[in-house]
């Protein structure tokens, strides 16, 4: 496989589409996905190779600090979809459509997906949900929106769900099953699975023509996603399924101590970053 038609790190001077996300499933390629909400971030991401960026409704949370990801609007991402555009060259750029955006009505969803797609040039939506939600992914596909599906613990829902708890066991995982079917026929182009066992994920995995994206879901999904402050080591009570790659909570932490006793003994700033 050559290193430009490779999904993660490849080089090929165009935009990651939904059909390379295909491709990379019928060879077996699995590939990262990171979440995203600005600009600076979305550059070091992209220029790492990460082909899909997910601006996520979870800025409610890293972002804006509200406690779950209910209070966040359309008002409210579409400035960090439009930041992490500007920001990547090469990567899928995936907005998530928050809660109350697109549960009402087919329309709902496509007027809030357009505003997405036109005002911040998303290239994706997400919408979290099975069956109930076949309208919107139906609509969205025939006006052309690319749509990214997701089952499982599905965070928008979890005040109906008891809490951020596993999904999909016992009767539930045929359910899920015949969901992320359903899904599939209406024409999403990929699906999260979060907060599943394993052997759901893989046997899911393998029923679909459409790459899946584990997010504690185990390692038989084609892709991974993962809250890029969460595998950062900011987030200070992560999750089982966060691995930590980097601790950036204590680098700032020095960093930011350094610079405050400099300032107070009048080390910072010195001659050279003085101007004459």
């Amino acid at each position: 496989m050559s290193s430009s038609t490779m999904l993660y790190g490849g080089a090929s001077g165009r935009r990651v589409t939904v059909r390379d996300l295909t491709t990379a499933k019928e060879r077996g390629e699995r590939w990262p996905m990171v979440t995203a909400y600005d600009a600076m971030t979305a550059r070091v991401f992209d220029a790492a190779g990460i082909p899909v960026l997910l601006v996520g409704d979870s800025a409610a949370m890293v972002v804006y600090g509200y406690d779950s990801t209910l209070p966040v609007t359309v008002d409210d991402l579409l400035p960090l979809t439009a930041a992490v555009v500007r920001g990547s060259s090469r990567a899928l750029v995936v907005a998530d459509l928050p809660f109350g955006s697109y549960q009402s009505s087919p329309q709902q969803a496509l007027e809030s997906a357009a505003r997405f797609m036109k005002e911040a040039g998303a290239h994706a939506v997400k919408l979290e949900g099975g069956r109930r939600i076949l309208p919107q992914v139906e609509a969205l596909v025939a006006a052309g929106v690319p749509v990214m599906a997701h089952l499982g613990l599905t965070p928008q829902s979890v005040n109906v769900l008891g809490g951020y708890r596993v999904q999909g066991r016992g009767q539930a995982g045929d359910e899920l099953m015949a969901d992320a079917k359903d899904l599939e026929r209406a024409g999403a182009f990929s699906l999260v699975l979060e907060c599943v066992p394993a052997d759901l994920a893989q046997r899911v995995t393998s029923s679909l023509a459409v790459p899946t994206i584990g997010i504690g879901a185990g390692s038989g999904t084609d892709a991974q996603v993962l809250v890029w402050q969460d595998l950062m080591g900011l987030t200070p009570r992560p999750a089982r399924f966060v691995k930590r790659y980097a601790d950036l909570g204590e680098v700032m932490d020095r960093a930011v101590r350094a610079y405050a006793a400099d300032v107070a003994s009048g080390a910072f700033p010195a001659p050279e970053h003085t101007y004459s």
